[in-house]
């Protein structure tokens, strides 16, 4: 079988269905968004790889496996406010040319995520059951790899910088 957690969110026995607990902190892959569209010039190419690399990011071994609904949501809500922080920086950083490519990324990268506050607040995901399954299929997580996402916030963090630093240079030569 695959490498998934399971735990009930919410209410009364059977009110809200069990729902996987996955996560690649949502912050990194807005980050990895707007590196890419940073780097993708066209907002339609931006938003289709960046829900790619949704699943890619997804499949590297990275921290997880909650144990429970309060522990994923101490986690999940602190990193949902600083993903749409992040957006709402990067997006005004980001040069008007560069803008809406940045946030076509950004939003590709985060929309498989939306399955988890959609089964918090509506009981069930927005996709199809064969989405869901490839989703939580793909994962790779444990307790103890939050070094993982340091990491990779660093990395993608550097990442933008140069990328806006050279957007910036060549909006303003151009």
């Amino acid at each position: 079988m695959c490498h998934r957690r399971q735990a009930a969110l919410g209410g009364g026995a059977g009110v809200v269905p069990r729902v996987l607990l996955l996560v690649m902190l949502v912050t990194n892959h807005v980050l990895s968004g707007a590196l890419i569209g940073g780097v993708v010039r066209r907002p339609e190419a931006a938003f289709a790889t960046g829900v790619a690399s949704h699943f890619v990011l997804d499949a590297i071994p990275h921290w997880g496996d909650w144990g429970s609904r309060h522990r994923f949501l101490r986690v999940a809500v602190p990193d949902g406010l600083t993903g749409l922080a992040v957006i709402g920086v990067l997006a005004a950083a980001t040069p008007p040319p560069r803008r809406l490519s940045v946030l076509a990324g950004m939003a590709g990268a985060a929309l498989p995520d939306i399955d988890k506050p959609s089964r918090l607040w509506f009981g069930r995901s927005p996709f199809p059951s064969a989405v869901d399954h490839f989703h939580g299929v793909i994962q790779n997580e444990a307790r103890g790899r939050y070094w993982v996402e340091l990491i990779a916030a660093g990395c993608f963090t550097a990442g933008i910088g140069l990328a806006l630093r050279r957007i910036s240079q060549a909006h303003q030569a151009g």
